[in-house]
């Protein structure tokens, strides 16, 4: 299995976000999480990332890396985990005083050090993959949100993650400008990329999920196949959440 959680939990004072997953994922799986706000879907997402340091629980690559959060954990390992998945943030995260270019060149560059010519050269390919070479030396403000999405993902394409995260990569954008990243990303699932998101978008998760979890509550509800759990769920929430998001009155 490439990546396994086992009975990650993670409370923000009084207030218990997730409240013990397991979640295993295989290379070259697309897995895609839904659930109601407030479920602990980004949380997940997050601690994932390490973004967020969980309370417990742990984390496993194939590689034979782990991470127990019941233990001390060092800041070499935060980093090292950090360092396998590539973030997509609902918000864009941009440097708003940098160009696209420069946006996807900085984190390989600062970060990890690469050889500037061969990282620009990687940048220009991958602005060019998700339609954007021609706007590579304009700035965030001179873009729509679905191009300003599109170059965050580039950005986490440029640090070479094994893992690539989307947290509702559509989320803030306009409907229209929705589809041009939902594009963009099932290229990526064509090219088999290892995938984990979080999405409204019921439909895209059918399309290209190989699994779907529905959490609510902090905990996973159900999981399985999108045919499983999309379209026959078995749990009494899952139909509910369904019904709900599918047929909005």
């Amino acid at each position: 299995m490439f990546l396994t959680i086992k009975g990650l939990a993670k409370s923000f004072g009084d207030n218990k976000v997730l409240k013990g997953i397991d979640v295993e994922v295989e290379k070259g799986q697309v897995l895609s999480i839904i659930g109601p706000s407030g479920s602990g879907k980004t949380t997940l997402l997050r601690c994932i990332n390490a973004l967020e340091q969980p309370d417990k629980g742990i984390i496993t690559f194939d590689d034979g890396f782990e991470i127990n959060f019941e233990n001390k954990v060092s800041k070499q390992s935060i980093q090292s985990l950090r360092r396998k998945s590539g973030m997509v943030f609902q918000s864009y995260n941009l440097f708003p005083h940098k160009t696209a270019l420069e946006n996807v060149t900085e984190g390989p560059i600062i970060v990890q050090r690469r050889n500037s010519k061969e990282v620009k050269d990687i940048a220009e390919g991958l602005l060019e993959k998700v339609g954007l070479k021609d706007k590579m030396n304009l700035y965030p403000h001179q873009l729509s949100g679905g191009q300003q999405q599109r170059v965050g993902i580039a950005r986490a394409l440029a640090m070479e993650p094994e893992l690539m995260l989307f947290d509702e990569p559509t989320s803030a954008l306009d409907p229209e400008l929705i589809g041009e990243v939902l594009n963009v990303m099932r290229d990526l699932v064509k090219e088999e990329w290892t995938m984990v998101f979080v999405t409204h978008e019921i439909q895209f998760a059918a399309d290209v999920s190989d699994k779907v979890i529905f959490m609510d509550g902090g905990y996973i509800v159900e999981q399985g196949t999108p045919k499983e759990v999309l379209k026959a769920p078995k749990e009494v929430r899952t139909q509910q959440f369904l019904q709900r998001v599918l047929n909005p009155s």
